[in-house]
């Protein structure tokens, strides 16, 4: 019976996340580019070429900047950057050419290990590895998750932090580039387009980041090393400063500080949690799994996080909102959350 331990070390074999992460450029353009296409498709004639121009620009800086976050991110906290596919080989084929010329295995262990080399196994071949005979080996191969310390967690979540701010603020960026090059009342539509990104930072990224990290630092605290505890007290942190608390301080913020400075005359409304919002939380479960130990999970985060920054680049409001959304932004905002 297949080991439900070999499905975890099966998603966390370097060689499978770089791979993942290699593709996710193409899988990000590759989707926008649709996202792009179809937008035009379902708009008037007239509009559909500064359409077009908007979200390709919108969509494009978003893309540029989640590709590139986790080098910036690490850069900027002296975070460790993953090993690329080539040095995983070289690593792996140095590992296992040792350890077979010091032991005897049966042929079948042998060609997986050979396999190992620089190929990615299936969930069956780490599943005949996973055992006590060659638990040494298989850690070298794929090292197990380990329990962040307390003194750590701070880091990795500015890690995460900046991670997550880097596509908000390249879709901001390109939002308001777009609506320069498209729109002559341009300048009006920069408070939303704040307003959305702090709200998506705040409550969708950073203060979930926060919640969580003070959840693991308290089970720390309290010598609570089960990883089950560790994910559901995480979890429970994210609900509470994020999910709850992150919404409230963003249109704070906006109602008291970007609003009275870049349109003063202008009523604020306050942006509530819809559907789309709570999904974009799934990338907190990416949260819980970095702090958590996990690799698998880490070359999803542009793919998450590029949501929050092309909603920022919309300026989107709540649909209800009408005064506050333009038509190009309700036909954006209602095919996103038709597709997510």
């Amino acid at each position: 019976m297949l080991k439900i331990s070999s499905v975890g070390k099966y998603l966390d074999q370097p060689l499978l996340t770089a791979k993942i992460k290699k593709n996710i450029p193409t899988i990000l353009t590759l989707g926008c580019s649709a996202l792009v296409l179809d937008q035009i498709k379902n708009s008037p004639k007239e509009d559909r070429k500064k359409i077009g121009l908007k979200s390709s620009i919108i969509l494009g800086s978003t893309i540029l900047s989640a590709v590139n976050a986790s080098k910036i991110a690490s850069f900027i906290t002296k975070r460790e950057l993953p090993k690329s596919i080539n040095e995983i080989k070289k690593y792996n084929t140095e590992i296992i050419s040792n350890y077979l010329s010091k032991n005897k295995f049966e042929t079948n262990i042998e060609q997986i290990l050979t396999k190992a080399k620089d190929k990615i196994l299936s969930v069956k071949e780490i599943d005949k590895l996973n055992t006590k005979q060659h638990s040494d080996i298989l850690k070298k191969l794929i090292p197990p998750p380990e329990n962040i310390k307390a003194k750590d967690i701070f880091k990795d979540i500015g890690w995460l932090s900046i991670f997550g701010a880097i596509p908000v603020a390249g879709g901001l960026v390109g939002g308001i580039v777009a609506d320069k090059l498209t729109e002559k009342n341009w300048k009006q539509k920069i408070p939303n387009k704040i307003n959305e990104g702090i709200y998506q930072y705040l409550a969708n990224i950073f203060l979930c980041n926060v919640g969580a990290g003070i959840a693991l630092g308290i089970l720390e605290k309290c010598n609570i090393k089960s990883k089950a505890a560790r994910c559901i007290g995480m979890v429970t942190g994210i609900m509470i400063t994020g999910v709850i608390g992150g919404s409230t301080i963003a249109n704070y913020i906006g109602k008291k500080f970007i609003n009275p400075i870049l349109s003063p005359n202008k009523q604020q409304e306050t942006r509530t949690p819809e559907l789309l919002d709570i999904g974009l939380h799934t990338d907190d479960i990416a949260t819980v799994a970095v702090l958590s130990g996990l690799k698998w999970i880490e070359p999803s985060l542009p793919l998450l996080y590029s949501i929050s920054g092309y909603r920022a680049g919309i300026g989107y409001r709540n649909k209800h909102n009408k005064n506050n959304i333009n038509e190009t932004n309700k036909q954006q905002a209602h095919f996103l959350r038709s597709k997510c």
